[in-house]
């Protein structure tokens, strides 16, 4: 993790400092803020280290004009919130930013190797320094946390005093100063030895990263959320912590969901409505809701009645079938149902205003290259636009889209909205031929080979799960697999061949009994591929090459045979025949972190070459 520049301390256009005089320790880009340095994240600025604070408070200090407000009706529905902000820009003339609070506390010094509470150094206003030796104090490399989310410092004193019989109860109490210092014989954990003045026997921090290493201790985690304040008190929790180095992934994971802006909310017109969604979903009739806007806007309306009453009517076609209250997996499943329909549809410019966001239109091209392939239904999304909110975070496992479980809160009280990016781009809508696919996915051996990595998928989410009972079904079929696949291998070939980083280009699948859709689409708010040339490479002709290559590419890996012929891969063995050397993609890019994945589904194996949905391609 690359650390943020250090800056000055900001001041304002009158040379006076900002009204809440904190000083800057550093900046970074608003998307980050969504995606790696979120709230109850870790970052390091220069010598130090600092967790982000949560979004109490936001609302006074986050302005209008450094963290404007954003609208996306379909995604703030599904996650309860009435609108989204931008987390705020920040430069030298800004009032505010986004706020951190110093963690872990626990410092060393590299002269005098004290450990201690970073004040107990009596550092000057400011500065973070030894006020003995004015050595830049070391913040402790090592934390804990559990799958609730919670984060404490690492229990150095009962670490070093175990031999003893310490107890929680006795922590601290022998007077000794805690030292900590390397013996330079490696860089392993035996090398760093932590010691105590009271005289008990050193020890290194060689097994403090085993699972039971703190459970052994008669530790168990004390549900603190410094991210949060001191002031907010802890949470009840029986889980065991588990040590992680500071800078891991696994302390921080955003929990991020996404939507579309698609007709009729895309063109912006129902914004000024985001506070009173709920109160016009009651209603019964036309006069209603005419008399609740007039009481609501003092006069007239922004919107026509007749558009409000179009757009409750589009809203209630989102609302999953039946008597029993959705639950958030069903609401999700009902907003990408929409956008398949109208990615299948289209939404084409000429009919559409100049603030239209979602242009899709049918290529002009001869569909005829694709039939062979068993590709169907291109389109041209020549203009999208896509809503990422961070609806929470969580620690030690990576989220998985289909649970909902052990998620840390944003807040230690409920928001009316959320931190959320929008990116304006262009992309590929492809579809695979639903009688062949349908087919394929029938034979014995694709659904024998899919069988394992369904089972993999759904034994680590239960193992991941504080509930195995509550956990929804493993997502992975043969046609979800097939098609996450073939977005993997068509995002690679449009970077080799097409000039786009892959970390440029973003998945959207479309997957379930009724869909069978892929978009590929840019994902960055920078300029690569911004002009077009994404769109250009849904043309049937150039698809059609561009799907032939990438199977050809996919059939062959450096990493064969021990690829192609793996019993199991990725983590819990969730993938089969797929690695990076082939298949696999930046995180940022893969709507499932890089599981769910087989090549062999797309090219066969060598013992059973028709395996492959495309093995014609090769055979040809």
């Amino acid at each position: 993790m690359t650390p943020p520049p250090a800056r000055r301390r900001r001041t304002g256009t009158t040379g006076q400092a900002p009204a809440h005089n904190l000083l800057r320790r550093g900046a970074v880009r608003r998307s980050q803020m969504i995606t790696t340095y979120g709230v109850g994240s870790l970052i390091a600025v220069d010598h130090e280290s600092f967790v982000v604070s949560g979004l109490d408070g936001a609302d006074t200090h986050w302005t209008d004009d450094e963290s404007p407000r954003i609208h996306e009706r379909r995604l703030a529905r599904l996650l309860g919130v009435q609108h989204f902000r931008l987390p705020p820009a920040s430069d030298d003339t800004s009032k505010d930013g986004v706020r951190v609070r110093r963690f872990p506390m626990m410092h060393s010094c590299p002269e005098c190797s004290e450990l201690r509470r970073h004040r107990d150094f009596n550092p000057p206003s400011g500065r973070s320094v030894c006020g003995t030796c004015e050595a830049d104090l070391v913040p402790s490399r090592f934390v804990i946390a559990c799958e609730a989310g919670h984060l404490d410092e690492f229990p150095y004193w009962h670490w070093v005093h175990r031999a003893a019989g310490a107890s929680s109860t006795t922590a601290g109490r022998c007077g000794g100063i805690l030292k900590l210092h390397s013996s330079g014989r490696s860089s392993s954990l035996r090398s760093i030895i932590v010691s105590c003045s009271c005289g008990v026997p050193a020890v290194s921090m060689e097994g403090s990263f085993r699972k039971s290493a703190l459970k052994d201790l008669g530790l168990r985690c004390r549900g603190t959320r410094p991210w949060l304040g001191a002031s907010v008190p802890a949470q009840s929790c029986g889980l065991t912590s588990r040590t992680l180095q500071r800078g891991s992934s696994a302390v921080w994971q955003p929990v991020l969901k996404s939507a579309l802006s698609i007709p009729p909310w895309s063109d912006g017109r129902a914004d000024p409505l985001a506070e009173h969604w709920d109160e016009l979903r009651k209603l019964n009739g036309r006069a209603e809701v005419e008399m609740c806007l007039k009481f609501a806007f003092k006069g007239e309306s922004p919107v026509p009645v007749d558009e409000v009453m179009a757009l409750l009517d589009a809203e209630r076609e989102e609302d999953p079938a039946g008597d029993e209250a959705p639950t958030f997996d069903h609401r999700y499943r009902a907003l990408r149902h929409k956008e398949y329909e109208r990615l299948r549809a289209g939404n084409d410019e000429r009919e559409r205003s100049r603030g239209e966001q979602f242009i899709c239109e049918s290529p002009l091209g001869d569909p005829t290259p694709l039939h062979p392939l068993g590709v169907t239904g291109p389109m041209l999304v020549k203009k999208l636009r896509e809503v990422r909110a961070l609806k929470a975070f969580t620690r030690l496992a990576d989220p998985d889209s289909t649970t909902e479980v052990n998620e840390a809160t944003l807040s230690s009280s409920a928001l009316s909205w959320l931190p959320a990016m929008e990116v304006r781009g262009e992309g590929v809508f492809l579809r695979l031929d639903d009688d062949r696919l349908g087919a394929w996915s029938h034979a014995t051996a694709v659904a024998a080979r899919v069988e394992r990595i369904r089972a993999a998928h759904q034994r680590v989410m239960e193992q991941r799960a504080s509930d195995p009972g509550q956990v929804l079904p493993s997502p992975a079929t043969p046609r979800m697999v097939l098609l996450h696949t073939l977005s993997h291998v068509l995002i690679n070939e449009w970077s080799l061949d097409a000039g786009y980083p892959a970390a440029a280009l973003r998945e959207r699948l479309y997957t379930d009994d009724d869909m069978a859709g892929i978009l590929v689409y840019t994902a960055t708010s920078d300029s690569a591929g911004s002009l077009g040339g994404l769109v250009a490479q849904g043309e049937p002709d150039r698809l059609a090459a561009t799907v032939r290559s990438a199977v050809r590419r996919a059939a062959w890996c450096s990493s064969d045979p021990l690829c192609v012929e793996s019993e199991a891969s990725g983590t819990g063995g969730t993938n089969l025949a797929a690695c990076h050397a082939c298949v696999m993609l930046p995180e940022t890019s893969c709507e499932h972190n890089n599981i769910l994945l087989d090549r062999a589904l797309l090219v066969g194996t060598p013992e059973d070459p028709g395996l492959g949905f495309f093995s014609s391609i090769l055979a040809g």
